[in-house]
């Protein structure tokens, strides 16, 4: 039925009356929020000017309002902006009633913490995260996170990081989204509005802080902290997006990264913190470093801490973590023209602009609610969504003869230096959790199949042979636990449980520290002596499922050859134990997706599906042609592409169609494709959409994802599932860095992962 010609102009009015309305409050709070800080920036001196700029850990501060350590001092001083990583009301009460109560001008503190991948209640790892391809999920754990963070205090926290990575022997690949932009995009703007929500003020949302700025995943040698250089092309169409997309999404705050670009640090990198952030993109968010990112540019040679203290409030800086250096040296630099009042009037209004937003000046005690802190933190009913969504994150990489899901009253050996580890299981960044109230895999095992388990376990091997190497991942309250027995003795052990067994179950991989900042591998293949186990339960010649916990993609070239189930559960955090026991046994269908590719082995690195031709391409299916871009000891393809995750059931894709052979600028472009569950059982699948442009002014990747749809069908189901196409989803930053589409032709590709697709062309006007 058509709407009436009157009702729709009558809709349309009123849209566009409250739309005006809602520019008009916004355009009144702003002027308010102007006003106030106008007045409240009057009456400041210049050291409590820059003592807002001042962002120090908080270490062992408060344990009264009357506190005298040197942290409480600085603040009843005016010297501390905020404090980071210190938790729970009562301490965060305390270090505000210094602020609000004993300060010259009453000025409330900003609390953060890295919260990362959720506060008590631990979701995936955001690696893993990544993986479900869902964004209502994505949104609903940063929703989740922000809920218990603000319940307990915190108000700000360091996430979410969208840093692009191609190199999986860099550490911090888990704390990130994978290696494509556009998916980053997306999950970049669910994490934001999970945990901005609709409105700051509101006490059970947080400010998020889109980091690192920029091109931190790119490092050379997949090194952490190591240089990173491209060209702004790349910048552009690769590792920028995410972070735009963030500030799209009202992000309020910015990290810096702590490499350099172009040669100058991020830090102190006038281009990228004012040119392209503030005046290209038109952010109005606060800016500051990373840990001591600062000082630290004197290791680049940048200057003493004077100049470069001076070197990032000019580049755009508002708040300096830890390093002191905006607090303790801008005066001389002030006195000796090297910055102006105006720099530092800025810097302080940006973060007075953030509290003033957060609510903290209207009620500076808005987040210290002891009752919320004690009836919304790691609630059973949190505890179920983290199990949930946890079981769409893990990605079934091989399940030969369909030996998974595992058969009724199999009697269960479950080994491995990992099968009964609650420690590890949160994964890195998991700073406020109690790791002791996680869920082993042991634990959800028994859970699951209660007074009828009949499971056997041995721990079979250590996560690593070497001491040396477990005292460097044994750290931040995750143990090993180091066994002292020998490497032949455990394996004995569990050699003999395996015997006894109608299924094996191989708890291998990473410890949780093997991952994350500052740890970097260079051999990222299983630990020689968990193969040795493996090698060994293989030998019994009982079916053996691979459970790989990893904080990245590794090479398991051989693993893949001989092991006939394998599962990647990444770190699933609290519930980890309970979800995984849910997909092995059944309950829950794999459905999720790489976000990283895995390759064969660390020579091919760094490796990604978007990449762009040589002009001497290898042809396809081949494995070695002379003079061709390929090597001699291994093929080009990885081990595992991007968008890979195989389910229980099985699914077809037939019949891909255009709804026209052209697009126009200002056109759409319907694509669709028939999905069927041909397999036994119910379950979801990642639709994958990719687009290659065939002719361009500047050479363009061989495949770009555009769109996705995770779609859940019954067995047997068959659906068609659309996508639309504009002008928009085929534009690209020239050589000239202007965002353009041109005419010409392209491909689109859908499939059930990068590398199998199905593929029509068309052409754009």
């Amino acid at each position: 039925m058509k709407t009436p010609t009157n009702l729709l102009f009558l809709l349309t009015l009123f849209a566009t009356l409250l739309l005006s309305c809602a520019k008009k409050n916004a355009s009144d709070e702003g002027q308010k929020m102007n006003v106030f800080i106008d007045d409240l920036m009057s009456e400041m001196t210049l050291e409590e000017k820059l003592g807002q700029l001042n962002l120090p850990a908080s270490g062992d501060i408060i344990t009264g309002a009357g506190s005298n350590n040197n942290t409480a001092d600085k603040i009843k001083e005016g010297k501390v902006g905020g404090l980071f990583n210190i938790k729970s009301v009562e301490k965060i009460r305390a270090a505000q009633q210094i602020a609000v109560e004993q300060s010259r001008l009453k000025i409330p503190l900003i609390f953060g913490m890295d919260v990362i991948h959720g506060y008590q209640t631990l979701f995936p790892i955001p690696l893993g995260m990544s993986c479900s391809w869902d964004m209502e999920l994505m949104e609903k754990s940063a929703r989740i996170a922000a809920q218990e963070a603000s319940a307990d205090g915190i108000c700000w926290t360091f996430s979410p990081m969208v840093d692009i990575s191609r190199d999986p022997r860099w550490g911090r690949v888990s704390e990130g989204s994978g290696e494509d932009p556009y998916l980053g995009s997306q999950i970049a703007q669910a994490m934001v509005k999970g945990y901005q929500g609709d409105d700051l003020l509101k006490n059970n949302t947080i400010m998020a802080c889109v980091k690192h700025f920029a091109l931190y995943g790119a490092p050379e040698a997949g090194r952490d902290y190591n240089t990173v250089d491209m060209s702004r092309n790349r910048m552009y169409n690769e590792y920028l997006p995410p972070y735009l997309a963030a500030v799209d999404a009202g992000v309020g705050s910015v990290m810096a990264s702590f490499n350099e670009i172009d040669g100058i640090p991020a830090t102190g990198n006038k281009w990228l913190l004012t040119d392209l952030l503030r005046e290209d993109w038109k952010f109005n968010g606060f800016v500051v470093t990373d840990y001591t990112g600062i000082s630290e540019m004197t290791e680049h040679g940048m200057g003493n801490l004077q100049e470069v203290s001076a070197l990032a409030l000019r580049a755009g800086v508002d708040m300096d973590m830890v390093a002191d250096g905006l607090l303790t040296t801008l005066k001389q630099s002030l006195d000796e023209g090297k910055v102006t009042q105006q720099e530092i009037d800025q810097a302080c209004r940006r973060v007075l602009e953030a509290k003033y937003k957060l609510g903290l000046f209207e009620d500076p005690y808005r987040y210290c609610d002891e009752n919320r802190a004690k009836t919304e933190i790691f609630t059973p009913e949190n505890r179920q969504v983290a199990r949930e969504i946890a079981a769409q994150t893990f990605v079934l990489l091989k399940n030969e003869d369909q030996l998974l899901p595992l058969q009724d009253k199999q009697k269960i050996a479950l080994i491995g230096p990992l099968a009964d580890n609650r420690e590890n299981m949160p994964g890195t960044w998991s700073v406020a959790g109690d790791f002791a109230k996680s869920v082993s895999l042991l634990d959800g095992l028994k859970n699951a199949l209660g007074t009828e388990a009949n499971i056997l376990y041995a721990m079979g091997t250590n996560i690593v042979a070497d001491s040396l190497l477990d005292s460097r991942i044994s750290i931040f309250g995750k143990p090993t636990k180091w066994d002292k027995r020998s490497q032949k003795e455990m394996i004995a052990e569990a050699v003999a449980v395996a015997r006894k067994s109608d299924v094996v179950i191989a708890a291998v991989g990473e410890a949780a520290e093997m991952s994350g900042e500052a740890s970097s591998r260079s051999d990222i293949n299983l630990p020689e002596n968990q193969k040795e186990l493996l090698e060994a339960l293989l030998a019994t010649g009982k079916p053996v499922v691979m459970v790989l916990f990893t904080g990245r993609p590794l090479t398991i070239s051989w693993e893949k050859a001989n092991v006939p189930a394998i599962l990647n559960v990444w770190f699933a955090g609290t519930e980890a134990g309970n979800s995984i026991a849910d997909v092995l046994l059944g309950k829950v269908n794999p459905s999720g997706k790489l976000s990283a590719t895995f390759p064969q082995n660390v020579g091919q690195i760094p490796i990604f599906y978007n990449h762009k031709n040589t002009g001497r391409p290898l042809a396809e299916g081949k494995w070695f042609s002379k003079f061709r871009s390929n090597y001699l000891d291994v093929p080009n393809e990885p081990l595992f592409p991007f968008g890979f995750g195989l389910s229980y059931t099985t699914f077809d894709y037939k019949n891909l169609k255009l709804s026209e052979s052209t697009l126009t600028k200002d056109g759409k472009l319907t694509v669709s494709v028939e999905l069927t569950n041909s397999g036994n059982y119910d379950g979801a699948e990642v639709v994958q959409l990719y687009l290659r442009d065939m002719v361009g002014t500047v050479t363009r990747p061989v495949k770009e994802l555009k769109g996705f749809q995770k779609v859940f069908l019954k067995k047997g189901e068959t659906r068609t599932i659309e996508f639309t196409l504009t002008e928009k989803d085929l534009r690209f930053y020239n050589s000239e860095l202007k965002f353009v589409s041109e005419p010409g032709d392209f491909k689109v590709f859908v499939g059930t992962n990068s590398a199998n697709v199905l593929e029509a062309p068309f052409t754009l006007n």
